[in-house]
């Protein structure tokens, strides 16, 4: 899988134009080094939220998960993305109908939460469904993946269940859930969805 990510951001809004890295509050210019650094700070914030985990009512629940995962690292944390973004030649959702895709997350969220927690099938297939729209919403310029996991996991959360999307013992559930987001492919992300969650204990 080719990670070929394209922005348009002709003023540099993200990107220091010198050393071609995101701007970050701690001011590191070197790739590899913010890349430990945000994995760092990210996964202690993680750690915050299954210890005090986000009621999630809608979709603006997920802009408090990726400030609460990114605070540490960039001063756009939890804020929509002002550039549009393309992978692997397709666009994700374009800024300017950000308020359409927000409504209908919305909806998809208020019919999930209707399902009875002992229909496991039906909650999987509209958490795919929510997860496929979330991924195309794209809403922010870097962290997407790491949040959107998030919010599923809480969703899956207030109806008993557990649902880890990218378990650290088991690369191939990471592998089809990155095929299953780049293709939209929703059978793929039904079927492992399904097979992970689990109950609560």
């Amino acid at each position: 899988m080719s990670d070929s990510y394209k922005y348009i951001d002709f003023d540099y809004t993200y990107v220091d134009p010198k050393t071609g890295i995101l701007k970050n509050i701690p001011g590191i210019t070197d790739p590899d080094v913010l890349l430990f650094v945000e994995s760092g700070a990210v996964t202690k914030r993680l750690q915050e939220l299954y210890n005090n985990p986000i009621k999630i009512k809608g979709i603006e629940n997920l802009f408090d998960i990726h400030k609460h995962l990114f605070q540490d690292i960039y001063v756009w944390a939890g804020k929509k993305r002002v550039v549009e973004i393309s992978k692997d030649g397709k666009q994700f959702f374009p800024t300017t109908h950000f308020d359409n895709a927000s409504s209908y997350i919305n909806s998809l969220i208020a019919d999930y939460k209707k399902i009875r927690k002992n229909r496991r099938k039906e909650l999987a297939e509209k958490l795919a469904e929510i997860l496929d729209n979330v991924n195309y919403f794209h809403p922010f310029r870097e962290g997407n993946g790491r949040a959107q996991r998030e919010f599923l996991r809480l969703l899956a959360l207030e109806k008993g269940l557990i649902l880890n999307l990218n378990p650290p013992d088991n690369k191939s559930v990471f592998e089809r859930y990155m095929k299953g987001t780049i293709e939209s492919d929703l059978e793929i992300l039904k079927e492992l969805i399904f097979e992970l969650i689990a109950s609560k204990k």
